[in-house]
């Protein structure tokens, strides 16, 4: 059985590359969300009811593709929801203009 020694330049030489391939993973773009999400994980992301999300699909606010019994909705289109309903905000307490 051979024996091996580490020494201290191996282990700083181990470490630079160990925060190296760290700095990379953390930099790198993060995941993006799923294309096409099921009720359950819509309501969760809007915080809406069943009735909400099917109140959403009848008056056909959100569109929707159902495969078999189960409905799916594309995220874009939940984004493109979100962006359609914002509010601005430019009054403040302080700028009555």
């Amino acid at each position: 059985m051979a024996v091996e020694i580490i020494t201290r330049e191996d282990l700083n030489e181990f470490r630079t590359l160990l925060l190296k391939d760290l700095k990379e993973i953390l930099q790198a773009k993060p995941q993006q969300a799923k294309q096409w999400l099921k009720s359950t994980e819509v309501r969760k992301l809007l915080n809406i009811s069943p009735g909400t999300l099917q109140t959403l699909r009848i008056n056909k606010t959100l569109s929707y593709t159902k495969i078999g019994g189960i409905i799916y909705y594309a995220h874009q289109d939940i984004e493109k929801l979100l962006e359609l309903n914002k509010v601005s905000s430019e009054r403040t307490l302080f700028n009555t203009k």
